[in-house]
């Protein structure tokens, strides 16, 4: 097994790591693909010629990286992950997070807050226009949320041009598809006819669901783009293992994507660099568990998560 000394030795000449992941559903060969609004499943043709389809949008795939670092049960930062930067904001009615809310740091319960609007604005410069340092903005943010900066945020309400990339994105797509069609009813038990002071009536619907002749995830961490933030090798370390834990932990617990898309892995490989072993995946998601807490703690966050209160009265 490779170890994570290794795998950073072997990252420390790479721009990227890339990494691909054979998937397959866990039983027969139908799947359901993620669809949108008023378009449906999205198909269409790679340059050779194979009938594609996605499955799952970059979009969706940073949501459900960010998914298990959170422990639904207890709603709070799993145990490997304690200590690491991110922020809880207490509502009157329950409670969010930085790593729940869909844009982070840029969620109105969070940079609504003052005291978050003032410490970024302050570590940045004092102002929101001019010349901005891409640093110094990824500095605040990673002590913010750490997350934030594999993930990407666009504080777009403080000046509209706060903006960081997304250095860790990933998305599933399949090969060779062909689809199937079949349909159902949703039956009325009380009548049938629709009438409107009884019931909605029987109704008929269409169902499409597909084959993949192979089914891959993709995974990008963008290392060029992390080491210019200059953060410092500590915070590289962490930020490469967390990415990591991620996509490992996404690919042992997380590829349940909906009712009828349950996947499994077949095959992982890291195609840049390509000497990179990743295998047993097992064993490397063991290690980086274990590792995390020190890399965190190298970090010296301080006392987390930042709690802010937004209850109304």
């Amino acid at each position: 097994m490779t170890s994570f000394r290794e795998i950073c030795s072997a990252l420390s000449a790479e721009t990227r790591l890339l990494i691909e992941a054979e998937l397959r559903p866990v039983q027969g060969h139908r799947f359901q693909p993620t669809g949108f609004p008023d378009l449906g499943p999205a198909i269409y043709v790679s340059p050779k010629g194979s009938r594609m389809l996605l499955i799952e949008s970059a979009q969706s795939m940073a949501n459900r990286l960010e998914a298990v670092c959170w422990d639904e049960p207890t709603d709070e930062i799993i145990t490997p992950l304690h200590g690491l930067s991110h922020i809880v904001v207490i509502l009157a009615k329950g409670r969010t997070s930085s790593m729940q809310e869909a844009h982070r740091l840029n969620s109105p319960h969070i940079i609504g807050n003052e005291e978050v609007r003032k410490r970024i604005i302050e570590e940045i410069g004092g102002r929101t226009d001019g010349p901005l340092d891409i640093r110094k903005l990824a500095s605040v943010v990673f002590r913010l949320d750490a997350a934030s900066i594999l993930h990407g945020v666009f504080l777009e309400k403080l000046g509209g041009r706060l903006r960081l990339q997304r250095l860790l994105s990933g998305f599933i797509e399949a090969e060779g598809v062909e689809s199937i069609v079949s349909g159902g009813v949703k039956l009325d038990r009380i009548d049938a006819t629709g009438d409107a002071r009884r019931g909605h009536g029987n109704i008929p619907f269409i169902r499409t669901e597909f084959t993949a002749s192979r089914t891959v995830a993709y995974f990008n961490l963008d290392l060029a783009a992390l080491r210019g933030y200059g953060l410092g090798k500590e915070v590289e370390s962490l930020l490469i293992a967390l990415s990591l834990f991620k996509i490992l932990e996404f690919l042992r617990s997380g590829l349940r994507l909906r009712t009828a898309c349950d996947l499994e892995l077949v095959d992982l490989r890291a195609t840049r660099p390509p000497t990179l072993n990743l295998k047993p995946v097992d064993s490397l998601l063991t290690e980086m568990r274990g590792l995390l807490p020190s890399l965190i703690a190298a970090c010296h966050f301080g006392a987390q998560p930042l709690i802010l209160n937004s209850r109304k009265a």
